[in-house]
Order: C-alpha cells, then sequence, then structure tokens
C-alpha cells in the first residue's frame, strides 16, 4: 500500500511533491498512524488504508456523476485530505476489568494529541501549501471535506460558507460521499 500511495503522489510530478513524500516518510507517522481513534481505519495503517480507499471511491463517484478533473486533484484531494492526522494519534494505556478473570488489565487505546489544533480539512490545507500548490478545487475539497461534520459547517455563518463552496465546487461533495463511502461501505 505504501508503494502505491508514494508511486500516486509521485505520478503528480506536482513541484514540491517529492519533498511532501519526504516529510511524510521520515517526518510523519502517515504510513502507520490509524484514521480514527475507534471508528474507520482505528489500528496501525489505517490512514493509509482509509486515504487508499477514498481514491479508489472518488474515481468511482467522479465516474458515475460524469465529473472530469484532472487525475493530479483527484490523487491530491483524496490521499491526502486527511494529512492533519499525521502525528495526531498516540496510543495510551487504560484499566480494563476482564470479564473471564474478574481482574483488571491495562489496555492500549488510541487518543489524540493534537500538536497544531488549527481544526481538520484547514489544517491539512496549511500543511500541503508548505509543500505544494493546490489549485483552488483540491483547497476547497480538502477544506471542506467533512461537509456538515465539521464543526464549523454546523454554525450558521459557517454552515453559508459550506452550502456556497459546495454549490460552486462539486469536488466537494464528491470527496464528502468517497470518503463517507470508504468509512461505511467499504469497511477497511
Amino acid at each position: 500500500m505504501r508503494d502505491r500511495f508514494i508511486d500516486l503522489l509521485g505520478n503528480t510530478k506536482r513541484s514540491g511533491i517529492n519533498k511532501l513524500i519526504s516529510h511524510l516518510e521520515y517526518e510523519t507517522d502517515f504510513f502507520v498512524a490509524p484514521a480514527s481513534t475507534k471508528y474507520h481505519g482505528a489500528c496501525n495503517g489505517g490512514l493509509l488504508a482509509h486515504s487508499l480507499a477514498v481514491y479508489e471511491q472518488l474515481n468511482r463517484i467522479l465516474r458515475l456523476n460524469n465529473l472530469e478533473y484532472k487525475q493530479d486533484s483527484v490523487i491530491i484531494t483524496a490521499l491526502l485530505h486527511d494529512v492533519c492526522k499525521a502525528n495526531f494519534y498516540e496510543t495510551a494505556t487504560r484499566n480494563v476489568k476482564n470479564e473471564k478473570t474478574g481482574f483488571w488489565e491495562k489496555v492500549p487505546y488510541i487518543i489524540i494529541n493534537d500538536k497544531l489544533p488549527l481544526g481538520h480539512g484547514e489544517k491539512s490545507v496549511i500543511i500541503l501549501q508548505q509543500y505544494i500548490s493546490l489549485t483552488i478545487d483540491e483547497i476547497m475539497a480538502i477544506r471542506w471535506h467533512m461537509a456538515g461534520f465539521d464543526d464549523a459547517g454546523r454554525q450558521y455563518g459557517g454552515g453559508q460558507a459550506l452550502s456556497t463552496a459546495m454549490s460552486q465546487y462539486p469536488l466537494i461533495c464528491a470527496l464528502h460521499m468517497a470518503d463517507l463511502a470508504a468509512n461505511y461501505i467499504d469497511k477497511e
């Protein structure tokens, strides 16, 4: 999976993409990180698997809806929409009573330790733009890929911004649907 991810990103030939790949490989835990604490991909490598599943789903959704985007944009938005989750999770332990033995045991679980608390989609955009230029479609899709699940999208002003953005940039909706499909249909 790691090689496929790197090959896809490298194929974009986007200026700065090799520095971004190097950053992900050597300065983050992107390739081994979970995708969540307890939902989709809550395991080692979950973020990588989820990102590739979103890429597959996004291609399907675009085809089904006759939406055409450059493959670079499809690759970048799908594979990197959750780059904000690199160096975001840690493993901790908690005491849980073993129902069979009655004894308490230390059990690992995943916690969030956000060292750069900038939000979700906006954090991914900020991180990515340190390495590569993004098109306005890519910025909007990555920023708003959580749609109504985004805290800003649930507020009145944010909801207005989200609605306007989605009506102007169909890639937002397509990426959001791909993310949902990868979470709830693929069940990686």
